[in-house]
C-alpha cells in the first residue's frame, strides 16, 4: 500500500512539474520537448529516491515499536505470574472487553447479553391443571403474570483454539419460588490437532443441550411460540434434554450442507427425563407408574448416546429447506435392564424474497415427529412383595407450525400438536391407573394461533391462544388459554441457527 502511494505521489509531482514548465515556455517553443522531458524524469527519480528512504524509515520504526510491545507484554505476564493479586481484573471499555488471563493470554468477551421473557394471561382451567397443560419449565403456567425466563449469556474466545459459552437462567415457578440454573457451559473447538478443522470437524465439551431435532437445542427466547411443544415436554422434561458430555460435529464433504453429529452425555439428572432421571423428577412423572430404581452409572453402557444427521438445501433464489433425523439410546430409571430409545425427524421450509426489507416478508414452515420406546425392567420389593414384569411403553408425538411475516415487524402463525401412546398397563397401587389419566402419556391435541409484533431485534410482543383437548382434564376435556408475552434483550446476542 505504501509503495502504491509513493508511485502516485511521484507521478503527481511529475505531472505538476511538467505542467508548470510548459506554462513558462515562450510562445515560440524555443525550449525543445526532449530537454523538458529529461528534466521531469530526473526530478521524478529524485522524488522516488527520497520517498523510498522515508518508507524504509517508517518500516524500521514500526518493527521497533512491535518488538517493544512484545517485550512489554512478556514482562507484564511474568510479573503477574510471580505476584498474584486478589483484585478482579478490569474490563476494557472498548467494543471488545478484554481481561488478562493466565500465561499472558487475553480473554476476549465477544457477546454479553440479558434476555427476559415474561407474560400475562388467563385460562379456563385452575392453576394446578394449567401447570400440567403448560408442562415446559419456561411456559406461562399460571393465571396472572409470569416471569418465565431471564437468561444471562456470556460468549467469548478462550484462545486461538477454543471458544467458551455460558448461559445462566433465573425464573419464577408457578408457586412464585425463585429458581437459578446453569443452563449451558461448554467450549467449542476452533482449531484441532493435525488440522482436522479443515476437514469439517468440530468438538464441543461441557454442559449443553442435546442436539436432538430443531427445538430442543434452542434456548426459550429463540422459540417462535411461547411454550415448549408437548412431545418435547413429555420426552425430555420441563427444561429440555441437556447434560454434561461431549459432541463431535462433522461437516461432510458433499456439494450441499450436510452435517453429522455424534455425542455422549451423562444419563442422570432432572433434565434426563426419559433416561436415568432423578428421584425427585421421577416422582413427579413416573413413566408407566413404575417406581424409581436407578442404579446409577456402572459402565459406559449407562451413558446416553446421540446420533444426528441434518441436511440443508437451496430451493431456488428465494426458498431454502432443511431435513434432519435424530436418535438417542440410554438406560432408564426402572432398573439395570431398563433401556430407552428415542428417535425422530424434523424439517424446515423457509421463504425470504431477494427484495426483502430486513427479513420481511417471510414464510417459515417447520415441524418434528418423535417416538419413544421405554422398556421398563422387572421389579420386586421383598418388603412389600410388590412385583412388576418387563414392560415396554411406546409414545409418540408431533407438531407442525407456520409463521408468516406479512409486513416489517409483524408476523402471524398457527401451530398444531398431537401426542399419544399405547400400553395401558400401569403399576398396581400407583396414583395413575390408566394411560388416559396420565397427563404425560394420555391423548392430547393443541392448536395455537399466534400474533407477533417485533419493533426491533431487541424487543418482541406475542399474543397466543391455546385450544387444548386432553384426556386427563375434567369435564369436556377441553381448555382455553390466552397469553400475552413480552421479551426484551439488553446487550449483544449471537445470531440464531438457520
Amino acid at each position: 500500500m505504501l509503495r502504491t502511494v509513493t508511485t502516485c505521489l511521484c507521478l503527481s509531482c511529475s505531472l505538476t512539474l511538467a505542467t508548470s514548465a510548459r506554462a513558462e515556455e515562450p510562445a515560440s517553443g524555443a525550449a525543445p520537448d526532449a530537454e523538458l522531458l529529461r528534466s521531469v524524469l530526473e526530478e521524478n527519480r529524485a522524488l522516488r529516491s527520497r520517498l523510498d528512504a522515508l518508507e524504509d524509515q517508517v518500516r524500521s520504526a514500526r518493527d521497533d515499536a512491535s518488538a517493544a510491545r512484545s517485550a512489554a507484554t512478556q514482562a507484564e505476564a511474568r510479573s503477574a505470574a510471580s505476584q498474584p493479586t486478589n483484585r478482579p481484573p478490569a474490563v476494557g471499555a472498548g467494543p471488545l472487553a478484554e481481561t488478562p488471563a493466565g500465561g499472558g493470554a487475553r480473554l476476549q468477551l465477544l457477546d454479553l447479553s440479558v434476555d427476559v421473557l415474561s407474560s400475562a394471561g388467563f385460562s379456563s382451567e385452575e392453576d394446578d391443571e394449567i401447570a400440567l397443560l403448560q408442562a415446559g419449565g419456561h411456559d406461562p403456567a399460571r393465571r396472572g403474570f409470569n416471569l418465565t425466563n431471564l437468561e444471562l449469556s456470556l460468549l467469548g474466545a478462550v484462545d486461538p483454539y477454543l471458544d467458551g459459552e455460558i448461559h445462566l437462567i433465573y425464573f419464577l415457578d408457578p408457586e412464585g419460588e425463585s429458581n437459578f440454573e446453569l443452563e449451558e457451559a461448554f467450549i467449542t473447538s476452533r482449531m484441532l490437532p493435525f488440522g482436522l478443522e479443515e476437514h469439517g470437524l468440530q468438538v464441543e465439551l461441557g454442559q449443553m443441550f442435546t442436539e436432538f431435532g430443531r427445538i430442543n437445542p434452542q434456548h426459550p427466547h429463540a422459540w417462535d411460540w411461547q411454550d415448549q411443544p408437548i412431545v418435547l415436554s413429555r420426552f425430555f422434561g420441563p427444561d429440555g434434554m441437556r447434560g454434561v458430555g461431549t459432541r463431535i460435529g462433522w461437516l461432510l464433504p458433499v456439494p450441499w450442507f450436510s452435517e453429522l453429529h455424534g455425542g455422549v452425555q451423562n444419563a442422570q439428572g432432572e433434565t434426563m427425563q426419559s433416561f436415568l432421571s432423578s428421584d425427585e423428577a421421577f416422582e413427579e412423572n413416573p413413566i408407566g407408574g413404575r417406581p424409581f430404581a436407578s442404579g446409577g452409572t456402572r459402565s459406559v453402557s449407562d451413558l446416553v448416546y446421540l446420533l444426528r444427521w441434518v441436511n440443508g438445501f437451496e430451493l431456488g433464489e428465494d426458498w431454502a429447506g432443511q431435513l434432519g433425523v435424530s436418535g438417542l439410546r440410554g438406560p432408564n430409571a426402572t432398573g439395570s435392564e431398563g433401556r430407552t430409545w428415542v428417535y425422530g425427524a424434523d424439517w424446515l421450509l423457509k421463504w425470504v424474497p431477494a427484495s426483502s426489507d430486513r427479513g420481511w416478508p417471510f414464510l417459515r414452515i417447520e415441524g418434528e415427529i418423535a417416538r419413544r420406546h421405554y422398556r421398563a425392567d422387572s421389579f420386586f420389593d421383598a418388603d412389600t412383595l410388590v412385583s412388576f414384569d418387563h414392560e415396554t411403553f411406546t409414545d409418540w408425538g408431533s407438531f407442525l407450525q407456520m409463521l408468516w411475516g406479512f409486513r416489517r415487524g409483524w408476523s402471524i402463525g398457527i401451530r398444531g400438536e398431537y401426542a399419544t401412546g399405547n400400553d395401558d398397563t400401569y403399576a398396581p397401587g400407583s396414583a395413575i391407573a390408566t394411560r388416559s389419566e396420565d397427563p404425560f402419556r394420555g391423548n392430547r391435541v393443541r392448536v395455537s394461533p399466534l400474533l407477533v409484533f417485533q419493533p426491533s431485534e431487541f424487543s418482541r410482543f406475542r399474543l397466543q391462544y391455546n385450544a387444548d383437548n386432553a384426556d386427563f382434564l375434567t369435564g369436556d376435556d377441553s381448555a382455553h388459554s390466552f397469553w400475552l408475552g413480552l421479551e426484551f434483550l439488553i446487550g449483544q446476542h449471537p445470531a440464531h441457527r438457520f
